[in-house]
């Protein structure tokens, strides 16, 4: 299951607060080694992390060429409307390098203790889904009309559009389970797992199918679905991801790491060794 898109790489950050400095470097350091994408962590209510919005506005500014996103923003914590500004605003600044990472809420109590209100799982996909609506409403800047939107979660009665990002923002989604799986393939622009969460071979594919199907009953190429997995280091080997690219769909691969070795090896060794190996098996096909 390939569906032929240019593969990309990435980095997966720990946004520590007891050395920003650092965090900030290993940011730098995935540009230096060539890798495509920064993504970090967006737990607002850990204290020991920075806030990923106040962060990514700096990393913008210390780095030139590489895309930037959370992996994934909490939107438990993150008002949709805001969210939307923040998103436009960061891409605008950093020149339309700002991609959009979302989930429905991971750690619903820590959510809570910081002022969310209660929620089932339930309520939170419903949420996530309506909140999609709420984010490209306020990017359509050529609407005639304020946004009027009287959802159950977030119900607009009357936003201002705007700012209008640099180019159109591709949402991806942390999804793992049915229900968010088919929110992918109706509403988004890229499914985005972890490796180690997702399954063997077999929940890889029934997984690709569900957000194929939805994207077909959508109206929606399946193929304009971005496919980016997050992989821990001992999966970072281009056989394997070589294997995962050209047998299970995926074609942005983000390493989970904080070592700046591991990482410029990655960007330097592993990504181009991959990118051959899937260049001359697409080739022979």
């Amino acid at each position: 299951m390939d569906y032929g898109a240019p593969l990309r790489f990435g980095s997966f950050i720990t946004p520590l607060a007891a050395d920003p400095e650092a965090t900030v470097r290993l940011a730098v350091a995935s540009e230096a080694a060539g890798l495509d994408l920064v993504t970090f962590q967006d737990h607002p209510y850990e204290p020991a992390y920075l806030d990923t919005v106040t962060l990514l506005s700096f990393v913008a500014g210390r780095t030139n060429r590489i895309g930037l996103a959370a992996n994934v923003h909490n939107l438990q914590l993150r008002p949709p409307a805001v969210l939307a500004r923040s998103a436009a605003s960061l891409d605008r600044l950093s020149g339309g390098r700002f991609s959009l990472a979302l989930g429905a809420g991971a750690i619903p109590d820590a959510a809570v203790g910081m002022g969310a209100p209660p929620s089932t799982a339930g309520q939170r996909v419903s949420a996530l889904e309506e909140a999609l609506g709420v984010i490209r409403a306020l990017w359509d800047v050529d609407a005639d009309t304020d946004v009027s939107l009287p959802g159950p979660f977030y119900p607009i009665p009357g936003a201002k559009r705007g700012p209008a990002p640099v180019r159109p923002i591709p949402i991806w989604l942390g999804a793992h389970r049915p229900r968010m799986l088919r929110i992918v393939g109706t509403l988004a622009d890229g499914w985005l797992p972890s490796l180690e969460r997702i399954g063997g071979p077999d929940a890889v594919v029934a997984s690709h199918a569900a957000i194929d199907e939805a994207a077909t009953a959508a109206g929606r190429d399946p193929r304009d679905i971005r496919r980016l997995l997050n992989v821990p280091p001992d999966a970072a080997q281009p056989e394997r991801l070589a294997d995962l690219a050209l047998e299970h769909g995926f074609a942005t691969f983000i390493l989970f790491s904080d070592d700046p070795a591991v990482l410029r090896a990655y960007g330097e060794e592993v990504a181009p060794a991959v990118r051959e190996r899937v260049a001359v098996e697409r080739a022979r096909r």
